[in-house]
């Protein structure tokens, strides 16, 4: 895609997650920046993307003297503004917290003339689709849009043919396409009994876990449950302050944690090679992220490996990710998995009473279902 980018033409970018894709779009935004001048905007859908994204593209700024700034919320807006009165050359930011700057007139986005947008299908996943028509109807003097993501879903094909002019369709791998250095496997277990499986799990794998949960609130309990096994944990969700995940990160990246928890917010964002095991405690809510999760380790040329948990009544939802994936997950049993608790599923609900038709016989009653006959009234004496 750099060639392609070089010349200045709009791009959709294809590939699975781990293979390069912020060099991608930061070597040609710099090399046209220094030669052309202006200023690129970079949206992407989390904080801990941003933070990524700024960290991966600081040694080429530097080796050229250009400046970045971050804007990104939970983090004090008037240290932001300080950045933006600096004119950075590369603005880094989330839609929400860009917004926020555009509507309080603290950024000029007269001079921008390259717009990338990293991992756009999360964006709009996340409800940022208004932020983004509005901030790419204020960038009037813009040349030069690039888009890139592991899957492209209709919604995106719909917003960059809106803002992209013969745009080149660049595609390392059909959208949906795991990591090839991933080895995937999948269990059917008890919803009551993951806990059990999970240490069993953290037993046989003794490198760094990626754990995923489908909400907050059963994040914040694994993690305790894990803590209580005696091992090293930390969590990262909406409901932790910007310091915090970027503590919880830190401290998984320098081997101080040796499991993070964490919901879909870290299914984009964390750049970790040495992760070797990811567990999807919960299936996602999208079969997409499914993708991305367990693109969360091997990256970088280095094997990895994808654990699933899911329950007997979640077949549907394990048929959509074949799909999307167009392979069938490998089921396994563990040998101490392989107890009936395990795989019986009591969550079905349970049948209901059986209602008898009203016969229709004169003076006959329906039948009530809660088994109790209609009490016949008398008339009172006086």
């Amino acid at each position: 895609s750099i060639p392609a980018a070089l010349e200045g033409k709009d791009i959709m970018g294809i590939a699975q997650t781990g293979t390069g894709k912020t060099i991608a779009f930061g070597i040609p935004i710099i090399q046209r920046l220094a030669s052309e001048g202006g200023q690129a905007v970079i949206m992407v859908p989390t904080r801990e993307l941003a933070l990524q994204v700024a960290d991966a593209l600081a040694p080429l700024l530097s080796a050229v003297k250009m400046k970045s700034a971050v804007l990104i919320g939970g983090v004090n807006m008037y240290g932001q503004i300080s950045d933006i009165k600096r004119v950075p050359d590369v603005i880094i930011a989330t839609p929400g917290r860009l917004n926020d700057h555009i509507y309080r007139g603290t950024i000029d986005l007269g001079k921008v003339s390259v717009v990338v947008l990293d991992e756009a299908d999360r964006m709009l996943d996340m409800g940022f689709e208004p932020q983004v028509k509005s901030i790419l109807r204020c960038l009037t003097n813009k040349k030069q849009t690039m888009l890139f993501s592991a899957t492209m879903p209709s919604n995106i094909l719909k917003l960059a043919t809106g803002h992209m002019k013969l745009p080149i369709t660049i595609e390392i791998a059909p959208s949906g396409t795991t990591a090839k250095d991933v080895s995937q496997e999948l269990f059917i277990v008890k919803e009551a009994l993951k806990n059990e499986a999970l240490k069993l799990l953290l037993q046989k794998y003794r490198g760094t876990v990626l754990v995923f949960t489908r909400t907050k609130q059963k994040a914040s309990r694994v993690a305790r449950n894990i803590l209580a096994m005696g091992v090293k944990v930390a969590e990262i969700h909406s409901n932790r302050s910007m310091g915090q995940r970027q503590q919880a990160i830190n401290g998984f990246k320098n081997g101080r944690y040796r499991v993070l928890v964490a919901t879909d917010i870290a299914s984009r964002g964390i750049d970790i090679s040495m992760i070797e095991l990811v567990i999807n405690y919960d299936l996602p809510d999208d079969a997409e992220n499914y993708v991305h999760r367990i693109g969360r380790t091997g990256r970088a040329g280095k094997d990895g490996h994808a654990v699933t948990l899911a329950t007997p009544s979640q077949s549907h939802d394990i048929r959509k990710i074949e799909s999307l994936i167009k392979m069938a997950l490998p089921r396994s049993k563990h040998p101490q998995f392989a107890h009936a608790d395990f795989q019986k599923d009591d969550s079905k609900p349970a049948r209901p009473p059986h209602r008898r038709r009203y016969s229709g016989r004169p003076n006959a009653q329906p039948y009530r279902a809660s088994g109790s006959r209609p009490k016949t009234s008398k008339r009172p004496r006086y």
